[in-house]
């Protein structure tokens, strides 16, 4: 049993944590605010004090954090990953984050010999709870496959989509359909509460039709509970749809339902939503 260290135990963190401790893996945990570990610590995981700490300890090192510059200070940083990382040792960062960052640390990894994947999931806190998230990967093949039986520990769909990068662009085009199906959801509601309609009736009635999805299931009745605790942040989403429109602009794509998904949820976050879930998006028509 090889040893893992994982940095980043938040929401979704903190889960997959426990599913590796589960499966009976020794597992090294790093988090920022350390008190974020204390659960973990007593499940059986191991702190240590830094990035680099955490690489010279595990062989397979998992990363998920916020956001592309925070990824950057996990692995250069002086105190990072590459300053303590073992030969052969495998790199996976489950962070959605820029492609072109991902091909950089794949050629850094290269240089260190050791291996480099970049693996983004979908299917937020219950999906991580579960152990059924998404998980897109980049990539070699020979990494991928020994990589394989751990990521099914909190996996419920794999797949390798191809070389360095891959991962992340198959997670933007993930992230450009969200925005479709939270925009859609939350129009849903306004429409149908406009119209006098018994809102938890609508729900279970589209849900069982074409125009079922999983943001409509699961986020759906977090509305009506007024429940905009997160289980992925207001903040974390406008980072994803900002990578995907500037990916989208180097392919000379134009998304223009994504960049009016991505107003709506700018104005969510400057009226001080950033740290909501994506279902408060309704809050800019209820709250008013």
């Amino acid at each position: 049993m090889k040893k893992i260290g994982f940095i980043g135990t938040g929401v979704m963190g903190a889960s997959i944590v426990k599913h590796l401790l589960s499966a009976g893996y020794e597992v090294h945990v790093y988090n920022r605010t350390k008190s974020k570990t204390d659960e973990l610590v007593e499940l059986g995981a191991i702190w240590k004090d830094t990035p680099r700490d955490i690489a010279q300890a595990s062989e397979l090192i998992f990363t998920m954090v916020g956001f592309p510059e925070d990824v950057e200070e996990v692995y250069y940083s002086e105190n990072g990953i590459f300053n303590g990382v073992q030969s052969g040792s495998i790199l996976i960062d489950l962070t959605t984050s820029q492609p072109s960052l991902a091909e950089k640390i794949y050629e850094t990894a290269k240089e260190k010999g050791t291996f480099s994947l970049d693996a983004p999931v979908s299917g937020g806190d219950l999906g991580a709870r579960n152990g059924t998230l998404t998980t897109m990967v980049g990539g070699d093949e020979e990494a991928f496959e020994t990589m394989k039986p751990i990521f099914m520990t909190f996996s419920g769909t794999l797949e390798l989509q191809g070389p360095a990068g891959s991962g992340q662009h198959t997670k933007m085009a993930n992230q450009i359909m969200i925005a479709g199906t939270m925009t859609g959801l939350t129009e849903l509601l306004v429409y149908a509460k406009a119209a006098g309609l018994n809102l938890e009736k609508v729900l279970k009635t589209v849900g069982g039709g074409s125009a079922a999805n999983w943001s409509l299931q699961n986020y759906g009745p977090r509305i009506l509970k007024e429940d905009y605790s997160a289980g992925f942040f207001v903040k974390h989403f406008i980072k994803d749809l900002g990578i995907a429109l500037n990916e989208a602009e180097k392919l000379g794509v134009n998304l223009p339902s994504t960049l009016n998904a991505k107003k709506l949820y700018d104005q969510l976050e400057d009226a001080g939503n950033g740290d909501d879930g994506t279902q408060a998006l309704i809050k800019l028509w209820w709250e008013k």
